[in-house]
């Protein structure tokens, strides 16, 4: 488990071939020299395992299913990536409760910059609109914020100034396709009312 609080942004070094999938190799002095092989890392919001560290760089497997449904797909060598560690049981919860798995990638629609301060539209999947709701949390490229607007295919953001200056959503720009993982608990709220027949869930709409 993770908390969307970003620790550190590292750069894609390397990318490689690995069967159906690639390894990616990221530096990052300051946050992987903390890391050994095993431990659960977040990239851009979703969780990967190193298989592989030195003292200033972890390199990753990512597989065909990730690639796909993820950004990391997209990256290139030199493209920067948010970095997060995985939570210890005790520690402070300062972000919501965010499991690594994204739910789909959505376009930046709209950016609005103002000073130091910016909002951003993303242009969501259809299927992602029941979890997504005004003052609820939301995770973006593993930066967790929260909603200020929802409409039926988008919702916004507002970003504070630091979140802009640590964090790669400082670079973003409209078109941009970003990672998405929505709360937890609205997840399970919406299975519930698919098993009572008060909404239909995406499963009964393929039958």
């Amino acid at each position: 488990m993770f908390t969307g609080l970003v620790e550190d942004c590292g750069t894609v070094s390397a990318i490689e071939p690995s069967g159906p999938g690639k390894r990616l190799t990221i530096v990052c002095k300051r946050f992987f020299e903390k890391r050994v092989v095993g431990d659960s890392v977040a990239i851009n919001g979703c969780c990967l395992t190193v298989v592989d560290r030195d003292s200033d760089r972890a390199t990753f497997e990512a597989g065909e299913e990730t690639l796909r449904c993820t950004n990391l797909g997209r990256l290139t060598t030199g493209a920067r990536v948010n970095l997060e560690s995985a939570i210890c049981a005790g520690n402070p919860l300062g972000g919501h409760l965010v499991t690594g798995h994204i739910d789909d990638v959505g376009s930046i629609s709209k950016r609005t910059d103002n000073g130091d301060w910016s909002e951003i539209w993303i242009s969501v999947p259809n299927r992602l609109n029941r979890q997504i709701a005004s003052k609820g949390s939301v995770t973006i490229d593993g930066v967790s914020l929260t909603i200020v607007d929802v409409t039926h295919d988008q919702f916004s953001v507002a970003l504070i100034p630091h979140t802009l200056s640590t964090t790669t959503l400082g670079q973003r720009r409209v078109g941009d396709i970003v990672n998405i993982e929505t709360d937890v608990l609205a997840k399970y709220v919406e299975r519930q009312l698919a098993i009572a027949g008060v909404i239909v869930s995406d499963k009964q709409r393929k039958d």
